[in-house]
C-alpha cells in the first residue's frame, strides 16, 4: 500500500482486545531467552516485522526456536557465531540492544538494517561500550549501521549517561552481565525499566535505587522466561487520542501494560481533560490491565518532564494538542530527532500542512490548537507518524503515504481503523 484516505468519524464507542502486543517486550523476549538455562515460553509475541526480525536474529545465533502459532518456545545453548548478516529491518530497539548482547561473545557480528535504520545514530550505543573495550565499528566513524561487533573481555564501569535512553540502559546492562566486576549504570531521568524488570524476573543480580542501577555479572545463566506480553500502550495510545479528538467517542483498550515508564502519555492526555480510567488485572512481570478512555473538551498543557517515558507517543499526542484550545508546549524533546524520523520536523510540517500554528525548536516544539484541515502527508518511512496522522483524518479528512512502515509496529492498525471510519487505499 502506498496510500490511503481516511474519511472523518462520526462518534462511537468500541472495545479493542487485539491491540498489537508490546513491541519492546516482545524485543526482550526474544532475546533475553539466550540468557537462560532451559526453555523460555512466550505467549502473545508481536508478529511484526521489526520483532519478527529479532526472532530470526535469534535463530541465527543459535538458539531453537519452536512456534506453534500461539507460544513460541526458545532454547539455546549460548550465542553462536552466524554466517548470517543479522538484519534487524527497521528497529532501532534491536541494533542497540544487541550491540551490548554481542559486545562480549566469541565470535564476529554484523548487524545491518534498512535504509531508514543505516541513517540513523548509532555513537549514543556504541562509544559507551567502546570505552568498557567492547571492538564495534561502523560507517560515519562507527555511527552508521551496517556494524561489525567483534566480542571482547568487558571491563567493569561506572557509567553517567547524559541523556534518559532505555536503549543505551539496556545496551550497557547487557554487556555488564557479562563484564569482568560489578558495573553501574546512572541516568538523567529514568527511562523505561523493561530490561531490568525482566532481568530482576528471569535471576538476574540487578538494583535499582532511583536513577542508579548497580549490575552483579552473571555466575550462572539465568530462569527461563514465562511471559505473555501485554498489549503495547504506544499502540493503544492512537486509538485514545482517536476517541479523546472525536466527540461523544467511547473506547476500552484490554491487556495493557501499566508500567509507569509506559503510560506517561495517557497522564498527559488526562492532564488535557480527556476521561481516561484504568483497572489492573495482573502484575508478575509487568502491571496489566484495562484502559478506559471517553471524549471531553480538551486544553492545552507543557510537556517537559519524563520526555523518555512519553517519546514514542508526542506524535500522537500532538494530534490532540492540535485539538485542543491554546498552545501546547514541548520541551527537552531533541531526542525525537533522532528516532525513525526527525520527529519533532515530521510533526512540525505534517501539522503545518493542516493548518494549525506550529514553531520549531530545536529541542521541541509549540502547537496551537485550531481547526484540522485536510491534507496529503507523507509518513518519511516513520510508523508512528503514520498512524498519528491517519487518527488526525478521524477530525477532518487525510491523506497518508509511505504506508508499509505500519507493519513493522502494528499489522492490525488498518483492520481496528475500519471499525471506526473508511478508508480508501491506494497501490
Amino acid at each position: 500500500m502506498n496510500s490511503v484516505k481516511v474519511s472523518p468519524a462520526k462518534d462511537f464507542s468500541l472495545t479493542i482486545n487485539t491491540i498489537a502486543p508490546d513491541k519492546s517486550i516482545s524485543h526482550r523476549s526474544a532475546m533475553f531467552s539466550m540468557l537462560a538455562e532451559g526453555t523460555s515460553e512466550i505467549r502473545n509475541f508481536l508478529r511484526a516485522e521489526d520483532t519478527l526480525n529479532t526472532l530470526e536474529i535469534v535463530k541465527n545465533l543459535g538458539a531453537t526456536v519452536e512456534d506453534d502459532g500461539e507460544v513460541i518456545k526458545i532454547t539455546s545453548t549460548g550465542i553462536k557465531e552466524s554466517f548470517e548478516v543479522l538484519d534487524c529491518g527497521n528497529s532501532g530497539t534491536g541494533m542497540r540492544l544487541f550491540c551490548g548482547f554481542l559486545s562480549s561473545a566469541n565470535g564476529h557480528f554484523i548487524l545491518t538494517g534498512d535504509k531508514y535504520l543505516r541513517s540513523r545514530p548509532m555513537k549514543r550505543v556504541t562509544s559507551p561500550l567502546l570505552s568498557i573495550g567492547a571492538k564495534l565499528d561502523g560507517r560515519d566513524d562507527g555511527d552508521l549501521a551496517p556494524l561489525s561487533i567483534r566480542g571482547a573481555s568487558l571491563k567493569s564501569f561506572d557509567y553517567e549517561s547524559k541523556i534518559a535512553s532505555a536503549q543505551v540502559k539496556s545496551a550497557m546492562i547487557l554487556a555488564a552481565l557479562r563484564a569482568d566486576g560489578i558495573c553501574t549504570y546512572t541516568e538523567p531521568e529514568l527511562s523505561r525499566d523493561h530490561t531490568e524488570r525482566m532481568l530482576k524476573g528471569m535471576g538476574a543480580d540487578l538494583q535499582v535505587k532511583g536513577l542508579k542501577t548497580t549490575i552483579i555479572p552473571m555466575k550462572k545463566l539465568l530462569e527461563p522466561l514465562i511471559i505473555t506480553v501485554p498489549a503495547d500502550p504506544s499502540s493503544a495510545f492512537f486509538f485514545a487520542v482517536a476517541a479523546a479528538i472525536t466527540p461523544h467517542s467511547h473506547i476500552v483498550l484490554k491487556g495493557v501494560t501499566f508500567n509507569p515508564t509506559r503510560i506517561e502519555a495517557f497522564k498527559a492526555l488526562e492532564r488535557m481533560g480527556a476521561n481516561i480510567s484504568y483497572n489492573e488485572t495482573d502484575n508478575k512481570y509487568e502491571p496489566i490491565g484495562d484502559i478506559t478512555v471517553t471524549y471531553a473538551p480538551l486544553k492545552a498543557i507543557t510537556v517537559e518532564s519524563n520526555i523518555s517515558w512519553l517519546i514514542d507517543e508526542l506524535p500522537a499526542l500532538s494530534i490532540a494538542f492540535a485539538c485542543a484550545e491554546g498552545i501546547s508546549i514541548v520541551k527537552n524533546a531533541k531526542e525525537l530527532r533522532v528516532k525513525e524520523s526527525d520527529r519533532i520536523a515530521t510533526v512540525v510540517n505534517g501539522l503545518s500542512a493542516c493548518g494549525i500554528d506550529t514553531t520549531e525548536y530545536e529541542d521541541g516544539y509549540t502547537v496551537k490548537g485550531g481547526i484540522l484541515n485536510s491534507s496529503c502527508i507523507d509518513s518519511d518511512g516513520d510508523h508512528r507518524i503514520a498512524m498519528s496522522f491517519i487518527i488526525a483524518g478521524l477530525r477532518c479528512g487525510m491523506q497518508v503515504s509511505d504506508l508499509d512502515c505500519i507493519n513493522t509496529s502494528f499489522p492490525n492498525f488498518f483492520d481496528l481503523m475500519k471499525e471506526i471510519t473508511t478508508l480508501n487505499f491506494k497501490v
